[in-house]
């Protein structure tokens, strides 16, 4: 059958243009297949498209990127509760719950159709010891290298590098990457001890820290601003700087931040803003073969 449905392009964690996360989202009217969800992110070519879908009075909300589905995207999320509300299916200040493979998601657009509040599930850093050549690769980029390295449940790993390290130098690492790293890699360190004038500022407040993520082996080479990846770090920043919120930057070659805190049951709350760069119809065919794989999401809602 023939689909023209409401989609458009938000720069996620962004205050402008040509900054953040790009994330295209997807309006669906009924609940398509998984070949035809997979080949329009092929086709939209972000590091994710959102695809919302409203069933039973809830909305549903899964996350591709070119090349497969992932149970976790912040910026994905961010990215949709904004399109809710350029829509009109959310008003400022209103709350939702977006049902997904990680569960419920809890979101809060802000008095403005700009900004907005997710939360998501933290997890944990696992010790861990990184390999001799992420080791090495490190030492010929940095001079040093981590001070410390974890695995998490996401299946990302993280490492921290020693204050003042020019993470800016890191670009390109992904093609150098072993496979433990190639599903996500957050490059990590404190900025806490600069100067605020120095500090990019999100919301106002100066950056607390700084990453960046690699994952080729999710077709990311480098994601632009990362919100699963600043919720698994927010703990660790959040007890390292003795605060109840710090502010996380993501000095990719699209920078963008948020503020993090915790909210209940150990998930984190993120806030930032957003750029809508496009709005406009998606045109296409689909059997509409989908309900299997959507039904899934309400029950585990």
């Amino acid at each position: 059958m023939n689909t023209a449905l409401p989609a458009l392009l938000v720069e996620a964690f962004a205050a402008g243009p040509c900054s953040g996360n790009g994330a295209a989202v997807v309006l669906l009217d009924q609940p398509l297949g998984d070949g035809w969800l997979q080949g329009i992110a092929r086709s939209l070519n972000q590091s994710e498209t959102a695809f919302l879908l409203q069933q039973q009075g809830q909305w549903c909300l899964r996350w591709f990127t070119p090349t497969c589905e992932v149970p976790l995207c912040g910026h994905g999320t961010l990215a949709a509760l904004l399109a809710l509300g350029h829509w009109g299916l959310l008003q400022p200040g209103q709350r939702c719950h977006l049902l997904s493979r990680s569960g419920p998601l809890e979101a809060t657009l802000g008095d403005s159709a700009c900004t907005g509040q997710i939360v998501l599930p933290s997890g944990g850093l696992i010790p861990a010891e990184a390999s001799r050549g992420l080791v090495g690769l490190l030492e010929a980029r940095l001079g040093a290298g981590p001070v410390a390295y974890w695995r998490s449940e996401l299946g990302y790993r993280v490492a921290l590098l020693p204050p003042g390290s020019p993470l800016e130098a890191m670009a390109g690492l992904a093609g150098e990457l072993e496979p433990q790293d190639r599903g996500g890699l957050i490059l990590m360190l404190d900025c806490g001890d600069r100067p605020q004038e120095l500090r990019p500022t999100v919301l106002g407040q100066p950056a607390d820290y700084q990453l960046r993520f690699f994952a080729p082996g999710l077709g990311i080479a480098e994601d632009a601003v990362t919100g699963s990846a600043h919720a698994l770090v927010a703990p660790f920043w959040l007890n390292h700087h003795g605060r109840s919120s710090v502010v996380g930057w993501q000095c990719s070659h699209r920078p963008g931040g948020m503020v993090c805190e915790l909210a209940s049951s150990g998930m984190i709350r993120l806030s930032g803003t957003g750029h809508l760069l496009w709005n406009g119809t998606l045109h296409g065919q689909s059997d509409g073969s989908g309900a299997g794989s959507w039904a899934s999401l309400l029950a585990a809602g």
